[in-house]
């Protein structure tokens, strides 16, 4: 009798040990199937959390006209203008009254100032481009100057236009601000850019880099085709200017001859940049979809995201957008090779 009950008794001290032994090789116990570990959290949090969306961003568009109150001797200016900014679905062409994409914002500012006598809208692809990128656009019909404006064009009225751009960024910064409005919380007023062409890009290079005209909000500016004019009365680079992007079709002989660009990028001080379009007209690479409008929209787009979005790596990759061989060259040595010809209405010296 005390043989077997010493016998069971080591059986059990043996299954005991057993068991010990068993549970530390496998370590602490397996979670049940209720309990997540930290990786499994992780993933489960990232899976039900929208992501946050980025560029390229649908495009949506809201039109509305400005009106600027009298001031000195100007009387009261009213234009309309188209703002695009980036929206909710699929990336395509500008649409109106999309849904605003605000959880992705507030977006960078862009004005882009149009040439004498041609509608704002026929950028349209670089416009898009633009705010398919992650920024607010707005594209105004100044006064007198574009196509079918009251009153008839008047080229001269281009020396109000700085006046009505600052106006207008002073405008949309507030609408961003204010419940209720369509651009809430869309428009960064912190960042904000200008384009423009041709006379857009004279009214542009005014508002970053003349006397009479700049506006300190502006922190970077691309001028397409563009020039110093002698019509506004101050004087250029005195005080500087914001960063620019100066663009030039080599082949644009009579409206703005190559002498206009290269003379306001020489004056200019850096940082600058020159970019050339081999064999381009005075709008071949803005207006008409092709490689050479995608050579300017994406050298722009990385030029403002350096700028404006303060992007790591933003102006290698301008450099690579903008070298192309037998279509492109990008440069911001402090001078580019003077060309023969003079710069119309250019101011004297």
């Amino acid at each position: 009798m005390r043989r077997r009950r010493f016998i069971a008794v080591m059986a059990l001290i043996l299954v005991v040990l057993a068991v010990v032994a068993t549970t530390r090789g496998q370590g602490p116990a397996t979670p049940s199937s209720t309990t997540t570990s930290p990786s499994s959290t992780s993933s489960s949090t990232s899976s039900t959390r929208p992501a946050t969306p980025h560029a390229p961003f649908a495009v949506g568009a809201v039109t509305f006209t400005v009106t600027e109150p009298a001031s000195g001797s100007t009387g009261a200016r009213s234009f309309p203008v188209t703002v695009r900014y980036p929206a909710v679905g699929a990336p395509g062409t500008a649409r109106l009254g999309l849904t605003p994409l605000r959880g992705a914002g507030p977006y960078p500012l862009l004005i882009f100032s149009q040439g004498f006598d041609i509608s704002p809208e026929a950028y349209a692809g670089l416009l898009d481009a633009w705010s398919a990128a992650g920024y607010v656009v707005a594209d105004p019909a100044y006064p007198y100057t574009s196509p079918n404006a009251a009153g008839g064009v008047i080229r001269t009225d281009i020396v109000h236009h700085p006046g009505d751009l600052s106006f207008l960024i002073t405008t949309l910064v507030a609408d961003g601000a204010q419940s209720g409005n369509a651009l809430h919380g869309l428009v960064n007023g912190h960042e904000i850019g200008v384009v423009g062409q041709s006379d857009g890009g004279d009214v542009s290079l005014a508002a970053v880099a003349n006397s009479c005209c700049r506006d300190s909000r502006i922190g970077a500016a691309v001028i397409l085709s563009g020039a110093e004019l002698s019509w506004f009365p101050g004087t250029y680079f005195a005080t500087g200017s914001a960063p620019l992007l100066v663009v030039q079709g080599t082949n644009d002989l009579t409206m703005n001859p190559v002498t206009c660009s290269v003379t306001l990028y020489n004056e200019a001080p850096a940082p600058k940049y020159y970019l050339a379009m081999i064999g381009q007209t005075h709008l071949s690479a803005y207006v008409p979809p092709g490689p050479a409008r995608t050579v300017v929209a994406a050298a722009s787009i990385d030029f403002f995201n350096a700028y404006l979005r303060h992007a790591p790596g933003a102006l290698a990759a301008m450099r690579a957008a903008g070298t192309r061989p037998g279509l492109a060259t990008i440069t911001s040595a402090s001078k580019v090779p003077l060309v023969a010809g003079t710069c119309p209405d250019a101011p004297a010296g």
